[in-house]
């Protein structure tokens, strides 16, 4: 099992969002992501998010706050991910190119309309609930095909 991170940077209206579109064997090319990546060892799930969101945009997150747990069982065909998500309001530095695509800030209202996974299209909204929420997004190539969740 991955474990692994995503935070959503929100500022003024606006989202953070990475399109991966720089490695041709990333398996979310060509897709609008949060920041984040896998848990490195002996690493907590906030040091791993903000190790990430600093690599990949040069920001530094001040806080975080977590929104939710996310199963993946084998969503990349190989192993499953179990993803803890974080939104961040409270960062700074200067935002440099990434690594792995392009970052840009988007406001809120026109992320429905990006290239994303079907299931964050599902899990977008809860982000801004006061609930934590725990879901299991189940795929199969590629394709979302059932969800559950549930709300604390």
């Amino acid at each position: 099992m991955k474990l692994a991170t995503l935070c959503y940077l929100k500022n003024q209206g606006k989202t953070l969002m990475l399109y991966r579109n720089k490695r041709a064997d990333d398996y979310h090319q060509s897709k609008w992501n949060g920041l984040g990546g896998k848990l490195m060892p002996g690493e907590s799930p906030e040091e791993c998010l903000r190790r990430e969101v600093y690599e990949e945009s040069g920001l530094r997150v001040k806080e975080a706050r977590l929104r939710g747990f996310i199963t993946f069982p084998m969503f990349d065909g190989r192993e499953d991910w179990y993803v803890f998500v974080y939104t961040a309001a409270a960062f700074s530095g200067k935002l440099r190119e990434s690594p792995e695509g392009e970052l840009r800030w988007i406001p809120d209202a026109e992320l429905p309309k990006l290239n994303l996974w079907p299931g964050d299209r599902v899990f977008m909204p809860w982000l801004s609930q006061e609930k934590l929420f725990s879901a299991k997004f189940v795929y199969e190539d590629a394709e979302l095909k059932t969800f559950k969740v549930s709300f604390y």
